[in-house]
């Protein structure tokens, strides 16, 4: 069976050709960029961007698959900015229509999710979730994502971005940081750590502050925010991972291509005997690919859409698991 994804949640539109068996037949993204100096997403020029570049991204996906049939078209209907899903459900009913498919919308968080399984060959770990605007480990139990433990403020991709544009090194803000850090050295930060829970913004502020007041070098204050934020995120899913009786570990969202996180959880797997699996750069952040097989897995598990829309709030605790 094939899918022809449609990813539109935040600043990327996406599109994807995708089978029930892994194949990945192409991959087509368009990212939105502020060009306002300081700036972050502005939701309405974020969605007036999808619409300029919707369906060449569409079609370039199709042509690039040389594929024959689509069966199915799923889209990200949750969470996500409103005027961006919006935009990427009208496409999908739009494409559907037209090639006389079904459409099934999903869950964008649990997409990410189920690409642990998709592209690694985990079977049962404690999923690490780090994007933009989610922090999250969760245990698959009872047929849900159970949240074991969460930012209480701002998503770690966010709060680097709000670092980033305090300090003037634009957006998207995360590999700025993290090319920084490497000339960096310890610059002493607040450490929040509340139970299995986490909390970056005043992090953020007092960086924020020392970067105001200066005497204080950009590469110093990058490390040290990095390393703290890091440290508090594998100090977290040690626990998670002790509490839940878990032997794997998997990294997924966009905060996942950051070398340096990734270092610090494969040494604390190393050291628990425990194995530590990344989804692939290529695939870590927002994309069409795992869009298209999570509504494959659905739509193989008997899920039906009957009545396509967006779902801006949902949370990925709410989502009944049928295809694991």
């Amino acid at each position: 069976m094939i899918a022809l994804g449609i990813e539109s949640t935040s600043h990327t539109f996406a599109a994807s050709i995708v089978s029930d068996k892994k194949k990945v037949h192409s991959d087509v993204r368009d990212m939105y960029k502020s060009d306002k100096e300081g700036w972050g997403i502005v939701p309405a020029e974020c969605a007036t961007h999808h619409r300029n570049v919707a369906d060449s991204v569409i079609r370039k996906a199709i042509s690039d698959s040389n594929v024959k049939k689509i069966d199915l078209i799923s889209y990200s209907a949750a969470p996500g900015l409103p005027p961006s899903l919006h935009v990427g459900l009208n496409k999908a009913k739009e494409y559907a229509k037209e090639l006389d498919v079904p459409l099934v919308g999903v869950n964008h968080c649990v997409a990410h999710l189920t690409s642990g399984h998709m592209f690694t060959p985990v079977k049962d770990p404690i999923y690490i979730f780090v994007s933009g605007a989610n922090t999250q480990l969760i245990s698959l139990e009872g047929k849900r994502f159970r949240i074991i433990g969460e930012t209480l403020d701002v998503g770690i991709g966010n709060a680097l971005d709000k670092f980033g544009r305090n300090i003037g090194i634009g957006f998207p803000a995360g590999p700025k940081i993290e090319e920084y850090a490497s000339d960096g050295v310890w610059v002493e930060l607040p450490y929040v750590v509340k139970g299995m829970d986490l909390s970056f913004s005043g992090i953020v502020t007092a960086a924020s502050n020392k970067f105001k007041q200066g005497g204080y070098r950009i590469p110093d204050l990058c490390y040290s925010i990095q390393e703290t934020f890091f440290s508090m995120l594998t100090e977290v899913t040690e626990r998670a991972m002790a509490h839940c009786n878990k032997k794997e570990a998997v990294i997924i969202g966009g905060v996942a291509a950051n070398q340096r996180l990734i270092e610090m959880l494969t040494i604390m797997c190393r050291e628990r005997n425990a194995k530590m699996h990344a989804v692939p750069l290529k695939y870590s952040g927002d994309n069409a690919v795992m869009i298209a097989y999570q509504g494959l897995l659905q739509y193989n598990s008997g899920y039906r859409d009957k009545k396509p829309d967006i779902r801006p709030y949902e949370r990925t605790d709410e989502v009944e698991v049928t295809w694991l």
